[in-house]
């Protein structure tokens, strides 16, 4: 099932389901890009960083895929994108665009060590669509593993407590992140899962799980 969340161009907020109030800002919202993730962060002085995987974009690549990826304390497994320009009407070159990415096999078991869970997403997609009129973008995602009490409905924004066997906070995750531009222009990015650790983890840095973003058309 899919979560849609959009945005029209020049309206003052979110058309769907947004809490203007809280939303991070974005500085000017890329034509159309995508990716199955990314992280960077240190665990006991070692640093894994892994750029943007299966990252696409309208301007190019337009397509893009990854393979299984391992590094100490994270997995991400296959993933594939496309960012696609559509012409609907060539007379005055009035143009969408969609950015999709499709992700398999997702595992965080950099928390292990201070008693945290062994994190599992199985698989996720996000999509970003424009028009000349706004954007939409949307995600969807299953196989999780290790994220107990989550609602059956996530909300724009929800921020879920990783925590240790002992009840220390570790990491807190926020599902579908919204980042909005100020000034607005219709533009909107969005983030499925962004990691943050805390300080009693053991580790610094972050970790996101699908990513997309995109603006109007001209």
């Amino acid at each position: 099932m899919m979560h849609i969340i959009a945005r029209r161009a020049g309206a003052v907020a979110a058309a769907l389901a947004i809490g203007a109030a809280g939303t991070p800002a974005l500085a000017a919202g890329p034509a159309g890009v995508a990716s199955t993730g990314s992280a960077d962060f240190t665990k006991a002085d070692q640093q894994v960083v892994l750029p943007p995987q299966a990252r696409c974009a309208v301007e190019g690549p337009t397509t893009a895929s990854s393979p299984a990826i391992t590094r100490p304390g994270i997995k991400f497994g296959p993933g594939e994108s496309s960012c696609t320009t559509t012409v609907v009407n060539p007379d005055d070159q009035t143009t969408t665009t969609k950015s999709e990415a499709n992700g398999t096999g997702f595992e965080l078991s950099a928390l292990m060590s201070a008693g945290g869970p062994r994190l599992k997403v199985g698989k996720w997609k996000v999509t970003c669509d424009a028009t000349d009129a706004g954007t939409t973008a949307g995600w969807s995602l299953g196989g999780l593993s290790g994220f107990p009490g989550l609602p059956e409905q996530i909300p724009n924004n929800y921020v879920h407590e990783v925590k240790s066997t002992a009840g220390t906070v570790l990491a807190r995750v926020t599902f579908s992140e919204v980042v909005l531009p100020e000034p607005n222009d219709g533009s909107i990015a969005l983030t499925l899962m962004h990691f943050r650790f805390t300080e009693e983890s053991g580790v610094r840095g972050t970790v996101k799980v699908g990513e997309t973003a995109c603006a109007p058309t001209p």
